[in-house]
């Protein structure tokens, strides 16, 4: 029984239950990204290029013969989950570079000194009329 009270305990705390969200909302995300690289930005990058589709580029390392499938190397693919992971990585940069900004904004405001209590105050009050009285 302490194994799974020690595991709820692990599973339960913060960073483990933030780590769980970021890697959901994460893979979200890329799919979002991979559809505007493919569907929004690679179009009109492949007309400016003469109607390329790097998804289309492959070399053949063996040519098919008979039942046998040919034996291809795709870079093309490899080159479009480059184009995706630097767009990805690029508004990550961008979203931490606003939240770290946005930190040291409230880093540099300084804080307005607390206001002293109601006890604090009479006994200051207190305190001064006695010095006087010496």
């Amino acid at each position: 029984m302490g194994l799974v009270k020690e595991f709820k305990d692990f599973a339960m705390k913060g960073n483990v239950v933030d780590l769980a969200v970021g890697v959901i909302i994460g893979g979200a995300f890329g799919k979002i990204v991979s559809s505007f690289v493919n569907d929004v930005l690679m179009p009109p990058i492949g007309v400016l290029l003469g109607g390329l589709d790097f998804k289309e580029f492959k070399a053949t390392l063996v040519a098919a013969a008979g039942n046998k499938a040919a034996v291809t190397l795709n870079y093309g693919m490899f080159l479009q989950n480059v184009i995706d992971f630097v767009i990805i990585a690029a508004v990550i940069f961008m979203f931490i570079k606003a939240i770290n900004s946005t930190k040291k904004k409230e880093e540099e405001a300084p804080s307005a000194p607390p206001v002293p209590s109601n006890e604090e105050v009479l006994l200051t009050q207190i305190r001064d009329l006695l010095k006087e009285k010496k």
